[in-house]
């Protein structure tokens, strides 16, 4: 998704700036004055908000195993996909700002299920003023998904739908965003193809939703194009076809093919896209197919199109008017491109684990060029893939292309959107987020439509890692505060993380589906499984589903059963309630002979594993780390610590790692 920007710096970059500051502890000031623990200053024990049934309860997972989808979070013996190939050929007229052609859609039909209908995605369509996506917008205010008072009537155009195997006159129905074919002679199971050819048209709003537009330079328009060509809707063994509406915030589910597309544009365009340029000696001047072919080699970034070049006639093969470009994409679940007269375009090779090579390309007006800007895209492109590469699973396209458009950032199969105004750290965190994206949800292919924490979350996580692995750390981000991180997560406003993004207040989109998420898989790799395990189960949760469909119970199964550990508990706490974390020192006794007893209590219903840090009479410093166990069957607990003498301070995470909602009942100095 893209992302919120303030003066050009992608807000979550900013936030894990702030989120993730420097360790600060306990001992300060406040060590000078005399404290009790709060309890024995009230005389008063607070009232806790804890029930520990509710939350340690075995956690009812809504199936076992069955053909398609094993108990232990796999892809089963049955499991099956549907597949859908593309083959696509449109036209860009620059001046109307439209985009004209055809698909011809082959699907093939895995499912055990006889089909008798077909259900397709109209995303253009939420640009028609009265779509169900328009007409929920405000009155009044901003919505970064659509403007209610527009007066741009976007949408498909739908000029025919045939039915391939006769030439023969589709039955279909337009509801909103989506197109339900309705077929005489129905789609056989087990491997049965089907195909449909749509001849369609549209209109190019300046301003998708964050996802595309047309951003004006000095040198032509650039043409950031996406959810351009009617697509499948995804036919699954969770819930059979999933046609929810596109109304905006929430992304998409997609099936997985090839696709086969060429683009028809003016001559003095270049146009990159996902997918590997098939006819370059058609498109490109000799110079151009020879830098290419150095940068191919090159670690180090080589000019294909200089700014020089963008106004001189003969950086184009200038033939005819139009151009077309011929692009594959194989085994993605979308495609998308950019054209342009003004692009500067630059590129470098990508070095992958397996010892392939990719290419990794940037392409910005000349109004975005400069070395604290869009002349290090491609090095930042270039290192963001080949970190995710390494640390989760390889890059499966050929080539990455970085556009600077009007979008903030949006993300695409082996093409992104990002902000031409980004530069220095906002730009490497625009870049880095948008192709993380490539391993959630592009590889890893989860319901968007309803899971938004699934692919944003996760790959926010991801990016918090990668700032200490580019060039040396860089831009590399400041350990994690809880206390800021509970403010913002546990505010009366905020909402569960498992809810659909369109059911999300748009307020709290960044928090629910990016942030607190990001935070939450930091704390069960930091704080519960430690990093060894967590890697090797998150690793395994990306191979297991790499091109499939996982819900979010394969990905608590997987998590669970490649790690050893249950974990309903933090499920329940983080991501299916909403539930809030106050961990709290009640009393501490230094007259037990056995050692000082330290009372905790747990205040709220979020429940965590417990650090506390003391310092005894003789000034003796230590740490004691407590299960989240301690807290399965009480409210309260003593943790006798490991000393013979009496204390004189302790404190429950004195890192303030954990987002506990009050950290002044943390703490305990003696009197």
């Amino acid at each position: 998704m893209g992302l919120i920007y303030i003066r050009s710096v992608p807000f979550t970059r900013l936030f894990f700036k702030n989120l993730f500051m420097n360790k600060i502890f306990f001992i300060s000031i406040f060590s000078l004055i005399n404290f009790t623990d709060f309890a024995q200053s009230t005389n008063v024990v607070p009232s806790s908000n804890y029930e520990p049934h509710d939350l340690f309860q075995p956690l009812p997972y809504p199936t076992g195993d069955c053909i398609g989808r094993s108990a232990t979070g796999e892809p089963n013996s049955g499991y099956w996909q549907n597949k859908a190939n593309y083959i696509i050929n449109v036209r860009l007229d620059e001046k109307q700002k439209e985009i004209s052609g055809a698909v011809i859609i082959n699907y093939k039909n895995n499912s055990p299920h006889t089909l008798d209908f077909l259900w397709l995605q109209l995303d253009q369509n939420l640009f028609n003023k009265n779509s169900r996506g328009q007409l929920r917008m405000p009155a009044a205010g901003r919505s970064r998904y659509g403007d209610s008072n527009s007066e741009f009537e976007g949408g498909f155009h739908i000029k025919s739908v045939k039915l391939l195997a006769d030439n023969s006159d589709a039955d279909y129905i337009i509801e909103d965003s989506r197109m339900q074919v309705r077929l005489s002679k129905p789609i056989l199971p087990d491997g049965a193809f089907f195909s449909l050819k749509i001849e369609y048209s549209y209109t190019v709003p300046s301003y998708g939703a964050d996802r595309f537009g047309i951003l004006p330079s000095k040198n032509g328009a650039i043409f950031a194009i996406a959810q351009w060509y009617p697509r499948m809707c995804v036919f699954d063994d969770v819930r059979g076809w999933n046609t929810d509406p596109y109304l905006g915030a929430s992304e998409f589910y997609l099936e997985y093919g090839d696709f086969d597309f060429s683009i028809t544009a003016p001559a003095n365009h270049i146009v990159v896209a996902s997918g590997e340029l098939q006819n370059p000696a058609q498109v490109l001047t000799p110079d151009q197919i020879k830098r290419l072919a150095e940068a191919a080699k090159s670690d180090k970034t080589v000019t294909i199109r200089s700014e020089r070049e963008v106004t001189d006639p003969s950086s184009r093969p200038m033939l005819a008017k139009e151009l077309t470009w011929h692009f594959k994409m194989s085994n993605a679940r979308d495609v998308s491109w950019a054209s342009s007269a003004a692009f500067i375009w630059d590129a470098a090779r990508m070095n992958l684990p397996s010892g392939k090579k990719a290419l990794a390309m940037s392409v910005y007006p000349s109004e975005s060029k400069g070395s604290d800007a869009w002349g290090r895209a491609t090095e930042y492109t270039k290192g963001s893939i080949e970190n995710y590469s390494k640390r989760w699973y390889e890059y499966p396209y050929p080539v990455a292309v970085n556009v600077a458009s009007n979008v903030g950032g949006m993300e695409y199969p082996g093409i992104v959107f990002c902000g031409s105004l980004a530069m220095t750290e906002g730009l490497f965190g625009v870049t880095d987020h948008e192709f993380g994206h490539t391993w959630f949800p592009m590889i890893v292919g989860s319901n968007e439509r309803l899971y938004g924490w699934m692919d944003e979350g996760f790959n926010t996580f991801i990016n918090s890692l990668a700032d200490d692995d580019f060039n040396n750390g860089e831009y590399k981000s400041n350990p994690q505060n809880g206390e800021a991180a509970a403010s913002r997560f546990f505010n009366p406003n905020t909402e569960s993380i498992f809810n659909a993004p369109d059911a999300l207040r748009e307020e709290n989109i960044g928090t629910a589906l990016y942030y607190k998420p990001a935070f939450a898989l930091t704390m069960l790799r930091n704080v519960v499984l430690g990093e060894n395990r967590f890697d090797y189960a998150f690793k395994t949760y990306i191979n297991r589903w790499a091109f499939k469909h996982p819900t979010p119970w394969d990905f608590f199964k997987t998590m669970e059963n490649a790690s050893g550990e249950d974990l309903g508990w933090f499920w329940k706490s983080w991501f299916l309630k909403n539930y809030k974390l106050d961990q709290a020192i009640l009393s501490v006794d230094n007259k037990d002979p056995l050692g000082p007893l330290v009372t905790l209590i747990n205040l709220e219903q979020m429940a965590m594993p417990v650090v506390l840090n003391y310092e005894t009479q003789s000034g003796k410093k230590g740490t004691l780390k407590l299960p989240v166990e301690i807290w399965n069957n009480r409210i309260e607990f003593d943790a006798r610590i490991p000393v013979k003498e009496p204390l004189v301070s302790v404190e429950i995470d004195s890192d303030k790692v954990l987002p506990d909602v009050d950290f002044k009942n943390n703490s305990w100095i003696v009197k």
